[in-house]
């Protein structure tokens, strides 16, 4: 039986930094303004902010956003690790905050020059010692240096045992891209691409090509968090957290989990699904649309397995049946995703997401969403919420 939060946190203002390659301003700076943007969104002043939830990759130190933005005291901070798996781990971090008391008001933001500053794609071969490259040494000799590499080669694995073909790649990463060419905010906003201009794109790493690799970005996106009292009495309709969880599977390392007896699998966002779905008391059948870790267009797929919208291997005929699209079974990744919209380690997908219940999206879906599910970065460790309208 997991601990139950269904309901007792809820997510009230959401904010937006232009997204660019070039932001020409601090981390500080973009931090500040997302927090304040999700503010303004929801109708409150800095000062009622009493807690923060981010990354520990983050650089901005909670206390330094609060005093610029004249937050007064702060009764709460939380990190969570591993890059995209903070994403909803922040979240997780500020609902707990809320449900037991110990804040009444959370941001959970991120921040970074992910272009102009530290650039993820550069690997992971320099830096200080950490318990991760320890590991890492033993596959970088290999040639196994980033994020795209190692993915790349659970990918490989996963289509020889499914038979999933890269025209499923194609749907993702083209459906994920049509939904950015209506999204202002979006890098790639009136941007489209087609089957040719994908296959000639330069290979990152085989099988993935260059749209099939999330962008390099520059931004901050922040959610604020708070409780359903207080939430009815703010600008905006509140939408509430029906379920949240993180997990880290048995022998899992950060994103190279290559000793596991398979490892073309995800069991950690199987289990924060499982988890998720029981605390909300909802299935699949009643999620009407997602927000998708989309750091490689692969992953979208191996997801939709794991949070049992389709079986193991199935993913690929569901995608090409237009599931991600606006009429589909499953509208994904409405703001154009980090393929596309931009790479802010997932927080901006909470932000979606969290419009999408709203029904705010730039890109709404035709059915009512009542429900819509939000996703951590995958073969790490990983989780996921399940958004609906407050009661």
């Amino acid at each position: 039986m997991v601990a139950n939060v269904k309901d007792k946190a809820v997510i009230v203002g959401v904010g937006n930094t232009r997204f660019s390659k070039e932001s020409g301003v601090s981390e500080l700076n973009l931090a500040v303004q997302a927090v304040k943007a999700a503010c303004d969104d929801a109708g409150l002043h800095p000062s009622a902010i009493d807690g923060f939830a981010t990354f520990t990759m983050d650089a901005n130190d909670e206390i330094e956003v609060a005093r610029t933005l004249g937050v007064g005291d702060i009764t709460f901070w939380g990190r969570s690790h591993y890059g995209g798996g903070a994403a909803t781990g922040s979240l997780h971090q500020a609902v707990m905050a809320v449900a037991t008391g110990m804040a009444e008001c959370v941001a959970v933001f991120r921040a970074l020059n992910g272009r102009s500053g530290h650039r993820f794609s550069a690997g992971v071969s320099e830096g200080v010692m950490t318990a991760d490259i320890i590991h890492w040494g033993w596959y970088m000799p290999y040639g196994l240096l980033t994020p795209a590499s190692w993915v790349a080669m659970f990918t490989q694995r996963w289509m020889e045992l499914t038979s999933v073909t890269k025209d499923a790649f194609f749907e993702v990463a083209h459906a994920t891209r049509e939904y950015a060419v209506n999204n202002p905010n979006a890098f790639f906003y009136q941007r489209p691409f087609d089957r040719a201009e994908y296959d000639a794109a330069r290979m990152i790493c085989d099988p993935l090509q260059l749209f099939d690799c999330c962008q390099e970005s520059d931004g901050a996106s922040c959610v604020i968090v708070t409780t359903p009292e207080r939430a009815r009495d703010l600008k905006q309709p509140g939408v509430s957290v029906r379920g949240v969880a993180q997990a880290a599977a048995a022998d899992q390392e950060q994103m190279t989990s290559f000793y596991r007896e398979e490892f073309a699998a995800i069991p950690e966002m199987e289990i924060a699904a499982r988890n998720c779905y029981e605390m909300a008391d909802l299935t699949p059948d009643d999620i009407d649309a997602a927000v998708i870790y989309d750091a490689f267009s692969p992953i979208v797929l191996w997801q939709l397995e794991a949070w049992n919208f389709c079986g193991f291997g199935e993913s690929g005929d569901f995608v090409l049946d237009g599931a991600l699209r606006p009429d589909g079974r499953l509208p994904t990744n409405t703001h154009g995703g980090q393929l596309s919209e931009a790479y802010i380690h997932g927080v901006n997908g909470i932000v979606e997401a969290t419009r999408l219940v709203r029904g705010s999206s730039l890109n709404q879906p035709a059915k009512d969403v009542n429900h819509a599910l939000v996703t951590s970065g995958v073969g790490i460790p990983t989780g996921g919420a399940l958004l609906g309208k407050l009661d």
